[in-house]
């Protein structure tokens, strides 16, 4: 039995649409939100007993959602989690609201659970250094090797996301001195390329058997086809446990650690924001917590008197 009714479906595509086409939202945050709502309509249903149309559901009242949070609750699911989808459930509200002209008050009033936002876990200037020459000898083949170092490079050297890395395309070979990098929410920077990726990503198309076009990957996977990001994430992984680093060394640490390796060299918190593509500085600022952190660390351990 479908669970949702067809108006609600409609109402619900409607939204995702708009997030795309208005808000910017990615296509991975948008599939995310669709997995949230459709989760939070199907409750209401067998919550009811019948499927909830449009109507119905501007009639979701506090108790409703008590019995939501409670049954999310009581599966296996974090304080993070579900705030992600009750927000996503309020977006969705909040925009069906304006458009059926109802209150939504019942839905926006309730409460997210509180967690403790976690910091970013970066690694230490020779732990990078480390994980990029490890990942090197991950391959037999030279040219996989050399494509794996490219990639990693990258995401050190430049702060790219792992999704942006890949997005390159052979119009963007040889890489320039700049990158204009179209991130989350279709926002754009420039991003400076170091010689040493630059090298890296020279050496790697020499030795890729691939021929190289405008309009394809950059990085291209054993068949020749777009390099997928799980390649580089067990890579890495591998490299990990050679090296004796914790499970949080993956791919986006080495984004971390390109941001807090910059902010321990005086790097400017603004700049810094620039680099990284976030929309906030309070994003950016979470960085001053983890220097912070590392500056007490090394307080408590060599002062006399910790």
């Amino acid at each position: 039995m479908n669970l949702i009714s067809p108006a609600c479906r409609d109402a619900l595509q409607h939204w995702l649409d708009t997030l795309g086409a208005l808000a910017g939202r990615s296509q991975n945050t948008q599939t995310a939100y669709r997995g949230d709502v459709t989760e939070f309509l199907s409750f209401m249903t067998l919550h009811h007993g019948e499927r909830q149309g449009l109507k119905a559901l501007e009639r979701i009242t506090v108790s409703d959602m008590r019995a939501w949070m409670a049954d999310q609750r009581s599966g296996d699911i974090s304080a993070r989690s579900l705030a992600r989808k009750l927000s996503a459930v309020k977006s969705f509200y909040r925009w069906l609201a304006e458009r059926e002209g109802f209150e939504p008050t019942a839905v926006l009033s309730t409460r997210a659970p509180k967690f403790t936002k976690k910091l970013p876990r970066p690694l230490a200037e020779d732990a990078a250094r480390a994980m990029i020459d490890t990942v090197e000898l991950q391959s037999e083949s030279d040219w996989v090797a050399a494509r794996d170092v490219a990639v990693v490079t990258l995401l050190y050297g430049c702060g790219l996301r792992i999704s942006e890395a890949l997005s390159l395309t052979g119009a963007d070979a040889p890489l320039p001195e700049t990158l204009r990098i179209v991130g989350k929410g279709d926002k754009e920077r420039i991003v400076p390329v170091l010689p040493a990726a630059r090298d890296a990503v020279d050496r790697y198309l020499q030795l890729c058997p691939h021929p190289q076009a405008k309009n394809a990957a950059l990085f291209r996977g054993a068949r020749g086809g777009p390099l997928n990001p799980r390649a580089i994430q067990g890579v890495m992984a591998k490299a990990r446990m050679q090296l004796g680093l914790p499970s949080t060394a993956t791919p986006h640490a080495m984004r971390h650690s390109f941001a807090t390796h910059l902010l321990s060299a005086g790097g400017d918190l603004r700049a810094i924001q620039e680099l990284l593509g976030h929309a906030s500085l309070s994003t950016t600022q979470t960085y001053t917590a983890v220097d912070t952190a590392r500056l007490m660390e090394v307080y408590n351990r060599a002062h006399p008197k910790a």
